[in-house]
């Protein structure tokens, strides 16, 4: 697969660690030698940069940051090819009757308003055979409870990939979105930490069972999220716009 995106250029954002580091590291395996990490500055240099790669701070919640690091990506790389947004926040477990108001803004603010900041931003360097993948969530199809404010983020995300691939097929640009289920990172670690201490299952034993529901009875992994994100953004998927494709190693 070391030829797939040969001679293609990319954007990650949330790129410096956890699923969106293995992201860059598999497109960057893949043939794309020039890239963009776009992220927190206090985030950047977590992850080795792939030879050919830079880094750009940006704060999605910040409309001037996110115009101002994508004008600096287009500097660098001329045309942008390959955009993935896959920068998020994930709240603490809160019940909708408690949930912050601020807090709900916060999360739509990166998740929604993030991502169409980040298309908009890319589109001007964008050829007509560009390709957009965001990572969505599980959480884009079902519910989850005490997690409201995300995946009402994660529902709301589907519906900008499905209406923006309307609005650009006709220019050839395909967007799409990947769906992970559970995938054991830090983050996800550090969540379960926290409800561990407030009395829930110990880490391990909820990874467990976050396994047991699966078809395959196991975690999806980072690579498995790469390389969904990977086939979506080269010739492979050359006739799939549209779709959010699931990979969460069978999550009913």
């Amino acid at each position: 697969m070391s030829d797939l995106l040969a001679g293609k250029t990319a954007v990650v954002t949330g790129g410096a660690n956890g699923i969106g580091a293995g992201i860059v590291r598999v497109l960057a395996e893949a043939g794309a030698a020039r890239g963009v990490v776009l992220d927190l500055e206090a985030a950047l240099g977590r992850a080795p940069v792939p030879a050919g790669w830079a880094e750009v701070p940006v704060d999605l919640r910040d409309d001037d940051s996110t115009a101002g690091a994508f004008a600096q990506a287009q500097a660098t790389l001329g045309a942008i090819d390959v955009l993935v947004a896959a920068a998020g926040i994930v709240p603490l477990w809160t019940g909708v009757g408690s949930l912050e108001l601020e807090e709900w803004d916060e999360v739509f603010r990166v998740n929604v308003r993030g991502v169409l900041t980040s298309v908009r931003g890319a589109l001007p360097a964008m050829p007509d055979d560009g390709a957009v993948v965001v990572i969505a969530s599980q959480n884009a199809w079902r519910g989850n409870p005490n997690l409201a404010s995300y995946v009402a983020s994660k529902h709301a995300v589907l519906g900008l990939v499905r209406s923006a691939a309307l609005e650009l097929g006709p220019r050839g640009i395909r967007v799409n979105a990947i769906a992970p289920g559970s995938v054991a990172t830090d983050a996800y670690r550090s969540r379960l930490a926290r409800r561990e201490a407030e009395g829930g299952a110990a880490v391990d034993e909820a990874l467990a069972r976050d396994a047991r529901t699966t078809a395959l009875h196991r975690l999806a992994t980072v690579d498995d999220v790469a390389n969904g994100v990977l086939f979506l953004a080269s010739r492979l998927s050359s006739g799939v716009t549209g779709h959010l494709l699931p990979v969460g190693a069978g999550v009913a």
